[in-house]
């Protein structure tokens, strides 16, 4: 029997497996055997741009805290076959007591994970699971690993039962009677890596991926019309909306292109429904002169950019904060809109519902830029709390005689009449107008347009939620999006050995708010930037809109290799870098 001060605080695993060997299935069984004995943890997917077969692994990390992003290395790595796997070994760092478990004759080891000098451990999985009616590698392999984590039989079948019940009880029986195979070796073998847990904890845990999240937060924030077309790793956005704006009478449609999406949600948008669509870095770039519209004719819409690496097609299946400078500064002339960033799996909810708050009050549209990494990994997490934001649009049910749709208010936001509405008639176009809506192209008109639609997002009160500020100190750490995880771990550490670091993570990227950022900089020193970027977009960014302190200090890398807390915390806690 394992003892307390045996149990790790966090355990990392990998499965490895050609596309079509299942390993992901595993991985998710996993992840929800270990959700339903009240831990917590991330499941993300490691896959290659091919549309069938190629690399597959599934990364997972488990605690008895909440996790917001992967360990430094991996704990173990259980490989069905090693068929292409030198592929996202890098992506699988290991350490001299990693375990790697794999079967004779599989296929070669990556170099890169032989470097690390692991301790290997054969054993007979094919062969085992062969030996089970029905039986499948991965359910051996999905019995090892719930055998090493200590997770009860009881709880690794009742997952198999729901998970496989469609299928048919002899799906399920030789699913249960693989795991129970798995579990003996594993036994036979001595593998443990239990992962210590509060006993007392309450179970109930919320299991869900950033691109559902993000869903959620948009039925939550009042979205009623989604057009989208699909494309990695935006598309289980969709596939989550569908059935369930289905079930309140909401409509989803899916258009020839992106083109076609956008222009329906601004024409959706137009007739007083909430719309959204989602997309990723090529489909954004489609979107940007729909988007200009919408923001000349004050149509408010959201827009979901899971970004992905690029640039054209780029790496459709990693991850890469690289759409910044497009979503704040590709649209044509002056545009004023918003652009913001959830700082986690869970903040997807909040963030996307906040959006649609935020676009329906300013009528303007507001762009999210999440990534892959948020978007295509699952996560344990505590119930969220349900927030009161909703989309509530300035609407003029009764117009006066001589109805102005863009007159000029102190804060720029001006009620609009919905189709149909008698008197309410005006203009909606790309074309410059006046106050009326009439087409304009009179310097003054100009002007004071242009001067309208960016008091409505300069002047509004954003409140706390543009930034997630944690700590004090000379020294602060600014980031953005999906970073944020493997940052607010580093701080803590820093923390830790006695150090006073403090995290801002911007949520709200534009417009900018220097005052609220001078004082969260207030008594800073030393600034280090932290994004997933080649160029340093978002350094350059904060340099182009806020009054940064004296030594600035930029920790930047491109994907698809992640940036972990470790690293990151000897490099924002050497002053000499």
């Amino acid at each position: 029997m394992t003892s307390e001060t045996d149990r790790h605080t966090s355990v990392s695993v990998a499965l490895v497996g050609s596309g079509g060997a299942g390993v992901l299935t595993a991985g998710q069984l996993l992840l929800q055997a270990a959700a339903r004995v009240g831990l917590f943890g991330l499941l993300t997917r490691c896959v290659g741009p091919q549309i069938r077969g190629g690399e597959s692994a599934a990364l997972l990390r488990l605690a008895g805290a909440p996790v917001h992003c992967m360990g430094d290395s991996f704990d173990a790595v259980l490989a069905l076959d090693w068929n292409n796997a030198e592929r996202f070994a890098s992506e699988i760092p290991l350490r001299s007591d990693s375990v790697v478990i794999s079967d004779a004759g599989n296929g070669k080891i990556p170099d890169a994970m032989l470097a690390a000098h692991p301790v290997m451990v054969e054993l007979p999985i094919a062969a085992t699971a062969a030996a089970a009616d029905g039986g499948r590698g991965n359910m051996v392999a999905l019995g090892i690993l719930s055998a090493m984590l200590e997770l009860p039989a009881a709880t690794v079948q009742a997952v198999i039962a729901t998970a496989l019940a469609d299928k048919g009880a002899a799906a399920v029986s030789a699913g249960v009677a693989s795991v129970e195979l798995g579990r003996g070796l594993a036994d036979q073998a001595g593998l443990r890596l239990p992962v210590h847990r509060d006993v007392e904890t309450n179970p109930l845990r919320w299991l869900l991926t950033g691109n559902e999240a993000a869903g959620l937060g948009a039925l939550r924030g009042g979205v009623r019309f989604v057009a989208a077309y699909p494309i990695t790793p935006a598309t289980e956005i969709l596939e989550w909306l569908a059935p369930n704006l289905q079930k309140i009478g909401a409509t989803l449609v899916q258009a020839e292109d992106e083109l076609a999406s956008i222009n329906m949600c601004i024409g959706a948008s137009y007739a007083g429904v909430p719309a959204l669509t989602a997309t990723s870095g090529p489909g954004f770039s489609l979107m940007l002169e729909g988007l200009g519209l919408a923001v000349a004719a004050e149509v408010p819409l959201v827009v979901i950019d899971v970004m992905r690496g690029g640039p054209s097609t780029g790496i459709p299946t990693k991850s890469e904060q690289t759409d910044l400078n497009a979503a704040v500064y590709g649209m044509h002339g002056e545009a004023p809109h918003l652009v913001l960033a959830p700082t986690s799996i869970a903040d997807a909810l909040f963030t996307t519902q906040w959006a649609v708050h935020l676009a329906e009050s300013m009528q303007t549209p507001a762009i999210v830029l999440s990534d892959q990494a948020i978007g295509q990994t699952t996560a344990i997490i505590n119930p969220p709390a349900n927030v009161k934001f909703f989309a509530e649009r300035a609407v003029m049910r009764l117009p006066q005689t001589d109805y102005t749709r863009y007159a000029i208010t102190a804060d720029g936001v001006s009620p609009v009449t919905l189709p149909g509405t008698p008197g309410g008639q005006y203009t909606a176009d790309g074309l410059e107008h006046s106050p009326r809506g009439t087409p304009s192209s009179r310097g003054e008109d100009h002007a004071l347009q242009l001067d309208k639609r960016l008091r409505k997002i300069a002047s509004f009160n954003y409140g706390v939620h543009w930034a997630d500020v944690e700590g004090d100190g000379a020294m602060a750490v600014i980031t953005w999006g999906s970073t944020t995880g493997a940052v607010r771990e580093a701080v803590r550490r820093l923390r830790a050995t006695g150090r006073s670091v403090r995290l801002i993570a911007l949520r709200l990227l534009y417009p900018a708010q220097p005052r609220q950022m001078a004082a969260a900089l207030s008594g800073v020193t030393c600034a280090v930037i932290v994004e997933q970027s080649h160029s340093g977009q978002f350094h350059r960014y904060l340099r182009a809109h806020y009054d940064l302190p004296p030594e600035v200090r930029l920790i930047a890398r491109p994907g698809p290799l992640v940036l972990r807390p470790g690293e990151l915390a000897q490099r924002i806690g050497n002053r000499s870098q």
